[in-house]
């Protein structure tokens, strides 16, 4: 019997696809109506993935369990109040997403300490992202603290 090896790696431009995949099954899980999905949702989310690449230090990473995907996370500077100085230069993490047979096995702690670090190597002074209900205890034990943001439906 051969033993699975978990690896985690930066995603390269092929990968794109399958990152863009994640971030569609997140947004389903996270309550987004399949109605409300695009029919060009992978040209615009690779576009946007490009364009993150190109001005905010994009970067990826993939999860493979021996040769499949299972998983995959991206991060990139937040665009944030022009006026304030690099010393206070915020981090996005964005798309953390595992396969639901792989999930409680430290995938996504894995992929998200990637980030963290990569994220750090740029410069950045905190990391920010927008978490689900069940990923909420993955970021806690990570040392992400909740935080004061408001949400107000417009619609």
């Amino acid at each position: 019997m051969t033993q699975s090896i978990l690896t985690i790696r930066e995603a390269i431009k092929s990968d794109e696809i399958v990152i863009a995949e994640h971030l569609c099954h997140v947004a389903l899980e996270l309550g987004v109506s399949p109605n409300s999905i695009q029919p060009d949702w992978l040209e615009k989310t690779i576009r946007f993935i490009n364009r993150a690449r190109q001005e905010l230090c994009y970067k990826g990473f993939i999860a493979q369990m021996n040769d499949s995907i299972i998983g995959s996370a991206s991060c990139q500077i937040l665009e944030l109040y022009p006026m304030v100085s690099e010393e206070y230069q915020k981090g996005y993490i964005w798309g953390v997403y595992v396969e639901p047979s792989y999930r409680r096995q430290g995938v996504a702690t894995k992929l998200m300490k990637e980030a963290m670090i990569y994220l750090k190597e740029i410069g950045c002074t905190k990391a920010v992202l927008h978490a689900s209900n069940t990923g909420k205890l993955l970021y806690s034990s990570l040392g992400y603290a909740e935080s004061n943001e408001m949400v107000l439906s417009l619609t």
